[in-house]
């Protein structure tokens, strides 16, 4: 059975000029044109396809690699916009379509929104949403605390960011816990602070407890080496320079230069850190 919207392995049964056809099973033939990837292909050849729905809603193949398939998520750019819905553009030949019913607020051309992929069981077509809730949650899966996760930003609150977690669960990075820039639809590689009863999940983007203090002590020093042996931000200094150093908190990096300290790695100066191999150089 055809999965629409989604990767499909298919035997191609025959060669026309305009391309190929590939055999859909109960949905027969389905068109590979050879702007879509058909050009070379061979009669009998396996291939694996994507399946959408050209602009006459008829099945079609495609080579081509979408920015987004069912079920997932991903930050897409509007169009157009007209009396059906907003359009956005997918990496495919025809926009996917966003309908009204599915914006939670309205969006407007050329902006960029996060939606979800599926299939509409009214119209049997591809359609998108931005009402992301309904799917997700369902995947029974335990996370651990200080776990690495793939996250996609999704919006902006006044706790912080929302976020999906894996493809499957809601997750949130707090104000205070964010020392760089972020935007929406942003891929990030993140950690697991801690699971809540609600399930949801807060997120934290350096790594979490004494690995994360060992992996700034070594970029204190790779910078201490690239800046001559000092930089000018010791124990007390200003926390928005710390950050816009090294992208932490001025409590994680106390922490850092005091592990290099005790290790005799650096010198605590009154308005910065030394490296002592330098210093004695």
């Amino acid at each position: 059975m055809i999965k629409l919207g989604e990767w499909n392995t298919l035997e191609v049964t025959r060669l026309e000029d305009r391309g190929a056809y590939v055999d859909g099973g109960e949905s027969g033939e389905i068109l590979l044109p050879t702007y879509e990837g058909a050009e070379g292909v061979e009669l009998g050849t396996w291939m694996n396809v994507f399946i959408y729905n050209d602009s006459k809603d008829r099945l079609i193949a495609t080579t081509k690699t979408p920015k987004i398939t069912v079920g997932e998520f991903a930050a897409l750019r509007v169009t157009e916009v007209n009396h059906f819905g907003a359009f956005l553009d997918w990496g495919l030949a025809k926009d996917l379509m966003l309908p009204f019913g599915e914006q939670k607020r309205k969006v407007s051309h050329g902006v960029k929104v996060v939606v979800a992929a599926y299939v509409d069981e009214k119209t049997g077509r591809l359609a998108a949403t931005t009402k992301l809730g309904r799917f997700l949650g369902k995947e029974n899966r335990h996370f651990l605390e200080d776990e690495q996760v793939d996250i996609l930003v999704i919006k902006r609150s006044t706790l912080g960011y929302h976020v999906v977690v894996e493809g499957s669960h809601w997750g949130m990075i707090f104000h205070n816990q964010i020392f760089q820039p972020i935007e929406i639809g942003q891929r990030l590689k993140a950690y697991v602070y801690q699971v809540r009863d609600d399930d949801k999940i807060d997120i934290v983007l350096q790594k979490p407890g004494a690995e994360k203090i060992h992996s700034l002590a070594d970029t204190i020093l790779d910078k201490l080496s690239q800046e001559g042996g000092f930089i000018p931000l010791g124990d007390k200094s200003d926390s928005i320079e710390i950050r816009a150093m090294f992208s932490v908190s001025k409590k994680v990096y106390k922490k850092a230069i005091g592990q290099l300290y005790r290790e005799k790695k650096i010198l605590l100066e009154g308005n910065g850190v030394r490296l002592i191999d330098a210093d004695k150089g």
